[in-house]
């Protein structure tokens, strides 16, 4: 269940990059930007083009780069007993959910799953060898089920539209600043005729770092919501919240895995903590959850 923190870092990454890149050329160039961007209905196309492009990319490479990080190898079924009850559970809760069989694929590490990409019909779903070890079928079924529900409800999708709007704020607003900083050291008040100076792209990837950082706050809260509503599409999908809940009180005795920064909000579960950038709630919140939904 390691959704949405692998699109939010890697949109940062590519945002960043894109911009830094952006930069450099109009620098090297000699383009000014002060002039170009001191009509602001260019800095906002400039915004959403650069915006949307970067979350939209970083949606697209999910999969595999998910795959990369945590070394996951792809399986048939034909490996054994394990993967093959593994890829027929998978099989089984997408026809419930009305979705294409997912890619299935193993990784090596402490208790953890994740479910990613960009299309429903064509998205990855995984699980650690720890959790296979260490929880019942049925309550690894649940996990499945968890996963599956990121999936029909797509989220990833959802997450890389709600992305793109605050990278469009993060880039115009820190441009806007940026300007107004840059003109403050230079002396001069207006941006319309002169060229950007070097404190301006100083200060750029300075507030958009600042910027971005205060929208993850956002992207956390919003992962945090979609983990009840998992939750509660797994329950659904098995007729039940039994499996889910015992699901869930088995990761609070383990130890959860610890996954790349990319795929924390992707993950089931992830170290107890309560902050604004954590991205599960804790694991007693989402059980109470659970519990005071009633049977299904």
């Amino acid at each position: 269940m390691k959704r949405f923190f692998l699109l939010a870092v890697l949109n940062v990454a590519v945002l960043m990059m894109l911009s830094l890149a952006s930069s450099v050329l109009f620098a090297v160039l000699g383009v000014p930007l002060a002039k170009i961007f001191g009509d602001y209905s260019y800095l906002a196309c400039f915004s959403i083009a650069l915006g949307f492009g970067g979350s939209i990319i970083s949606l697209l490479i999910s999969k595999p780069m998910a795959k990369w990080s945590v070394h996951a190898r792809t399986i048939t079924g034909n490996e054994g007993p394990a993967e093959r009850w593994l890829v027929d559970t998978v099989a089984d809760l997408a026809q419930r959910a009305g979705l294409k069989t997912p890619e299935v694929a193993i990784y090596e590490g402490s208790a953890n799953a994740f479910a990613t990409g960009a299309f429903k019909n064509s998205a990855l779903v995984a699980v650690s060898t720890d959790i296979m070890r260490q929880m019942t079928k049925e309550e690894l079924r649940a996990v499945l089920g968890h996963e599956i529900s990121h999936v029909a409800n797509g989220d990833m999708v959802t997450m890389c539209l709600a992305q793109g709007v605050l990278n469009v704020f993060v880039i115009f607003l820190s441009r806007v600043l940026a300007s107004v900083i840059d003109g403050a050291l230079s002396g001069n008040r207006s941006s319309r005729n002169r060229s950007s100076g070097f404190a301006y792209y100083i200060v750029v990837p300075v507030l958009e770092l600042l910027f971005g950082l205060l929208a993850s706050i956002i992207t956390c809260w919003y992962s945090r919501r979609r983990e009840f509503a998992a939750d509660s599409g797994s329950a659904r999908l098995l007729g039940s919240p039994a499996s889910m809940i015992a699901a869930l009180r088995r990761l609070g005795n383990l130890q959860p895995g610890v996954l790349p920064a990319s795929l924390k909000a992707f993950g089931i579960a992830s170290k107890p903590k309560t902050s604004l950038w954590a991205t599960h709630p804790p694991l007693q919140v989402r059980i109470d959850a659970l519990l005071n939904a009633g049977p299904r």
